[in-house]
């Protein structure tokens, strides 16, 4: 029993170390928004006009969600627009559609780089040029297949970022490493015995019991140790620090607003 009571303390403190970064966040006020009807949902201007590139382009989005959440995880969505196309696709998961009774699963026609309610996105992955058609039309069938559309749950998971880490395993020329505060891109469906998979970026594996307790270990990723949803890790190729609620620290691009 006095074992038991030590681990639970160190538990505790331990969750209590990693929400920091989350907390001092939210008391500095990096999250918030007061009414989701009037948040901007402008284009950021990142995205180029399709009129401007011809070319095949994927890219890849996170922003940070709306209200008190935002201290702690974004919303990632991806955004394609083949050769020649006059407009773009996006492809994302949106959990207000799954509680009303539908799918969750949204691809439509949208502004690439819109603002998610308020907060500007970060472009995280990029592919464009030669080649980049056939990526899209396998992303188009990864996305369509993905088993979790009708069972969203905003922590620990499946969710929009279930849904971007999921389809990042089919595209392994995407090599995609979403940021640590994509909570929910570590759950795995332990329910159907899925407790090991590759890692999004397709450079590694990962171990995780329904997104509450894992190890990723991979060359893009790096080392990522994740505690009740909240994720840890050092990414030593590229010199950065991974920490909950604050993103990724370092690195060749220096810090990232994630």
């Amino acid at each position: 029993m006095r074992k038991l009571r030590k681990f639970m303390v160190y538990l505790v403190a331990t969750f209590l170390l990693l929400s920091v970064g989350p907390l001092t966040k939210l008391v500095a006020g990096g999250a918030g928004g007061s009414d989701w009807r009037t948040a901007s949902r402008e284009s950021a201007r990142i995205a180029p006009l399709p009129a401007d590139h011809p070319e095949a382009l994927l890219q890849v989005y996170a922003a940070r969600t709306f209200s008190w959440r935002g201290a702690f995880a974004v919303h990632t969505w991806f955004a394609v627009k083949p050769t020649d196309a006059e407009q773009y696709t996006v492809y994302e998961v949106i959990g207000w559609r799954a509680r009303h009774g539908g799918s969750a699963l949204a691809i439509h026609h949208d502004l690439p780089d819109r603002y998610w309610f308020g907060k500007r996105p970060d472009l995280i992955a990029e592919l464009s040029g030669a080649g980049v058609d056939a990526v899209i039309e396998r992303l188009d069938a990864a996305a369509r297949a993905y088993p979790y559309a009708t069972a969203y749950r905003t922590w620990p998971g499946p969710n929009s970022n279930t849904f971007t880490a999921w389809v990042g395993r089919a595209l392994p020329e995407l090599a995609l490493d979403l940021p640590p505060t994509a909570i929910g891109k570590d759950w795995l469906d332990a329910g159907n015995g899925e407790l090991f998979a590759e890692t999004p970026s397709n450079t590694g594996y990962q171990v995780s019991l329904f997104g509450v307790l894992g190890l990723l270990i991979g060359v893009e990723e790096g080392i990522e140790i994740n505690i009740a949803g909240l994720t840890v890790g050092i990414d030593p190729l590229d010199l950065a620090l991974k920490l909950p609620g604050v993103g990724r620290i370092g690195g060749i691009d220096g810090v990232r607003a994630e």
